[in-house]
């Protein structure tokens, strides 16, 4: 292979650049991830070229083929890339040359590197949203399969990581199902936005070979080739989509893992984490720390910060190409396999860690979880407005609080002592079952409620 690159520019410079020009402007160390995506684009456009009289059968059948060939060599690591040819698209052409001579210098008809770089980029982006998906999909149901075990063992529900209501394991565990989701639309919907073919667009003004770009769209599984040939090679949209779906992903994921740091503390001990996921201390015998699910909380940091570095560089760019879109590519490569990671991990962990429904119930009766409860019998039973059932609930906390019980605890004198309306009745909502199984709204805890959900959620996941 050639590592001359005046070769593949043509005679427009005369002397070759230097050592920090060539540093600065080669891709190649990055941008060889493309490389199975750079070959289906040429073969698809060598198929068209063909197919429109533009290029011989017996060129395009060479081009073909050759490709193959040079996949097979990166794909096997045999393959020598050369910076001095700058990206994946230099290094492929002129491996092809070596191979089957002139009609690989034919296969560049009719396009340009922008329209090829924008087409393999959204190709393997495109690829990436279904890989995200499937590792959603995957958590999802371990988070189900989670759920179903506990769908009714009671555990405290926080607000401001203080107790506040009675909620089931089932239902915490759905609500990032129901997170996940969402995650999942949107990489869908990124994705079908971005299923628009930018080649035949070539440098940004389209091309006066009789190519058709309906041929290389449908062949690369794209709905349809992009309208606007400025747009197509201008666009980094679908990147900056995929980014921004795979941060709240990751943010996501990063809430999950810090309820898992806490829980698996000793002082909660609602999970036991598995040692496939944990590590010990180099000093601390006792430890097992849950350093699998804090790097998963720390992932949100650099993806979040690939979104906001691809939108600083897009953010002040005139139409069309600037060489500043070749900084596109690393922070999404990045992000992308951190998140990939992170989905992966928290499968893991999902799967393997077991829940304990004593602690889960213990913490659950603690801390007045109930007094919700009482506040809303009053009202329904006493006819009290809510503000007043409020205040009455607030005496009867004070008064356990002092008395060192719970509420349930108190006597129905004691009760009465804050309003007289209050019968024996009052106790059949003071317990958390009772009070988690009261909570029958849509989408409440009720654990015929969660079942519903889990029902739900596995028929669409299956």
């Amino acid at each position: 292979m050639t590592d001359d690159a005046n070769s593949m520019w043509g005679g427009r410079f005369a002397a070759g650049p230097d050592a920090i020009m060539e540093a600065i402007n080669a891709s190649i160390g990055f941008d060889q991830r493309l490389a199975a995506q750079d070959i289906e684009g040429s073969r698809a456009h060598a198929a068209m070229l063909a197919a429109t009289g533009i290029l011989s059968d017996s060129d395009a059948k060479a081009i073909r083929e050759g490709l193959l060939t040079v996949l097979s060599e990166i794909e096997s690591g045999s393959f020598q890339f050369s910076t001095a040819l700058e990206d994946i698209h230099m290094n492929v052409e002129a491996r092809l040359k070596d191979l089957i001579g002139e009609p690989a210098g034919r296969l560049h008809t009719g396009r340009s590197r922008n329209d090829q770089v924008a087409t393999d980029f959204r190709l393997w982006v495109r690829g990436q949203c279904d890989a995200a998906i499937s590792g959603i999909r995957a958590l999802q149901k371990a988070l189900v399969g989670q759920a179903e075990a506990g769908a009714d063992w009671v555990m405290p529900g926080f607000t401001h990581l203080q107790t506040a209501q009675p909620v089931t394991w089932g239902h915490h565990m759905m609500a990032y199902v129901e997170m996940l989701g969402r995650d999942a639309s949107r990489f869908e919907d990124a994705r079908n936005r971005m299923n628009e073919s930018p080649l035949g667009a070539a440098a940004l003004a389209g091309t006066s070979f009789p190519i058709d770009r309906e041929m290389t769209a449908k062949a690369l599984g794209f709905d349809r080739p992009m309208a606007n040939s400025l747009d197509a090679v201008a666009d980094r949209d679908f990147a900056l989509e995929f980014l921004s779906a795979s941060a709240i992903c990751a943010m996501h994921l990063s809430r999950f893992a810090e309820e898992l740091v806490i829980w698996s503390s000793a002082q909660f001990r609602f999970v036991a984490m598995s040692d496939r996921f944990s590590t010990g201390s180099s000093i601390m015998p006792q430890k097992k720390n849950p350093d699998a699910a804090e790097l998963v909380r720390a992932k949100i940091g650099r993806i979040l910060g690939a979104t906001v570095g691809l939108f600083t560089v897009m953010k002040g760019l005139p139409l069309t190409y600037s060489k500043d879109m070749q900084e596109d590519k690393e922070q999404v490569f990045d992000a992308a396999d951190s998140l990939m990671l992170a989905l992966a991990a928290m499968e893991g962990m999902v799967r393997d860690m077991s829940a304990n429904p004593e602690a889960l119930r213990s913490a659950a009766s603690s801390g007045f979880s109930t007094a919700t409860d009482l506040a809303d019998w009053l009202v329904r039973e006493a006819g009290l407005p809510f503000r007043d059932a409020h205040h009455v609930t607030g005496r009867l906390v004070a008064m356990a609080e002092d008395a060192g019980i719970d509420l349930p605890d108190l006597t129905l004198d004691q009760m009465k002592s804050a309003h007289d309306a209050i019968t024996d009745d009052v106790f059949t909502v003071l317990g958390v079952d009772n009070s988690v199984a009261s909570r029958t709204s849509y989408g409440g805890t009720a654990p015929e409620q969660v079942r519903a959900q889990i029902a739900r959620w596995k028929e669409a996941l299956t």
